[in-house]
């Protein structure tokens, strides 16, 4: 079943939510406060309208209760994030995302009820620096204060062992918990699975023993 989205902040980072939900099928509503952005993507979003989000009765008139998932990615105002998360939940908007632009803005906006917030500046920021600081390090996901997942391509130390022999859990804390093998992706794999050069390890952890880890094989 097609779910209706609402994106409120036409910028770069609301923008590329628009653009990819609309590629996916999805029935979207862009809005935005400048008419010029509205423009730009009225011929890419289901629909688009100029308004002023913080004002309840344009919410009201778009029918903002009605959609699946209102995603707030207003910019640099956190004034109007605030306040247009805030009367989102007052009026019942079942799941609401919004951009937080630092910590505090992140704690404002959980205490008035959004159900998820994003620092996109920051977690991608940490995605290239970790990237950048391993080559074997091809991508990196938070999933929250202290445990990720990333994607390490295996190199000379880890080919050629099983998973039972390079004792990931015990020595280092890790689970493997697929490995893509060219077009192959091997999900749960059994403790005697062979890893082999340039085999994708998918792994999930703590921070800290993915650190350990990345110094200790990796470096």
């Amino acid at each position: 079943m097609k779910k209706s989205f609402a994106v409120i902040g036409l910028g770069r980072f609301g923008g590329s939510i628009c653009r990819t939900l609309t590629d996916e099928g999805m029935e979207v509503l862009g809005i935005d406060v400048n008419e010029e952005r509205v423009n730009e993507y009225a011929m890419i979003a289901s629909h688009a309208v100029v308004g002023d989000t913080t004002d309840e009765s344009v919410l009201k008139s778009l029918g903002i209760r009605n959609f699946d998932h209102v995603i707030v990615a207003i910019g640099d105002d956190i004034q109007a994030s605030i306040l247009t998360t805030l009367i989102l939940k007052e009026l019942g908007v079942g799941r609401v995302t919004a951009k937080a632009q630092n910590d505090y803005h992140e704690k404002v906006l959980r205490k008035i009820g959004a159900d998820h917030v994003v620092h996109p500046e920051r977690d991608m920021g940490k995605r290239i620096a970790n990237n950048m600081a391993s080559s074997n390090v091809l991508d990196y996901l938070e999933l929250s204060a202290e445990h990720s997942i990333v994607e390490i391509v295996a190199n000379g130390k880890l080919s050629g062992h099983s998973i039972i022999d390079l004792d990931f859990r015990k020595k280092y804390g890790l689970n493997i918990v697929a490995i893509k093998r060219g077009e192959e992706i091997i999900v749960s794999p059994q403790a005697m699975e062979t890893i082999a050069v340039n085999d994708i390890l998918i792994v999930i952890g703590n921070d800290n023993d993915i650190d350990r880890f990345k110094k200790k094989v990796l470096a």
